[in-house]
């Protein structure tokens, strides 16, 4: 099952990604997604096995971004892969079976991409602009994703499409009525005070979806 609201790790500005992640849980959040750049593996492994301590012990997911052989030794749930990052197949040779690849998507072209891949989920965005992410794809915005949620329709694709890329919690029940099936967040949960209240309001707006 992929859970329809994803948190994507992000270093509040006093601790590390395993503090922001540990805020979200605490709060009730159940699908983590590491996402550490510009460092090595072997720099990140440490952080990939304190991720899935924690997200074990919440009864949560965690997700390695880009990088399967970390997903692999630590045991995550899954993978999720940018346009840029190893191919869908090749990581699933790393992986198996029993593990999830998510798969980053831009346009229409990406989703059919992904699918023929046999990826399990798609991101798809930017809905918007977003630090968080450099070299960032053409900005999808609301308009693009009622278009492209009306291809997904037409073509009968079903694959889980979750949108991605600056969302904030006002955001959210415009962009579901586009027939999306989720939305990950990062920046709107991360250097919350009040997280548990805010994810509250949030998963509040998901009256129709699974959390």
């Amino acid at each position: 099952m992929i859970a329809s609201l994803q948190y994507i790790s992000q270093a509040p500005k006093t601790g590390t990604h395993i503090d922001g992640i540990e805020a979200v849980l605490q709060a009730g959040g159940k699908w983590i997604q590491l996402r550490i750049k510009h460092q090595a593996e072997a720099e990140i492994l440490p952080f990939a096995k304190a991720a899935q301590a924690l997200c074990q012990s919440y009864g949560a997911k965690l997700i390695i971004n880009d990088y399967p052989h970390l997903a692999k030794a630590v045991n995550s749930y899954g993978v999720h892969l940018g346009l840029q990052d190893m191919p869908v197949p090749e990581a699933r040779k790393i992986i198996g079976k029993h593990q999830i690849i998510g798969g980053t998507a831009n346009t229409f072209e990406h989703i059919r991409q992904r699918v023929a891949e046999g990826a399990d989920y798609v991101g798809l965005g930017p809905f918007r602009f977003t630090r968080t992410k450099e070299n960032l794809s053409p900005i999808v915005g609301l308009e693009g994703y009622q278009q492209l949620m009306e291809k997904v329709k037409k073509a009968g694709i079903s694959i889980p499409i979750i949108a991605i890329g600056g969302i904030e919690a006002a955001d959210i029940p415009a962009i579901l009525e586009t027939g999306i099936y989720g939305i990950a967040l990062s920046a709107a949960l991360t250097n919350q005070t009040q997280t548990a209240a805010v994810l509250e309001e949030i998963s509040s707006k998901f009256s129709i979806h699974s959390i």
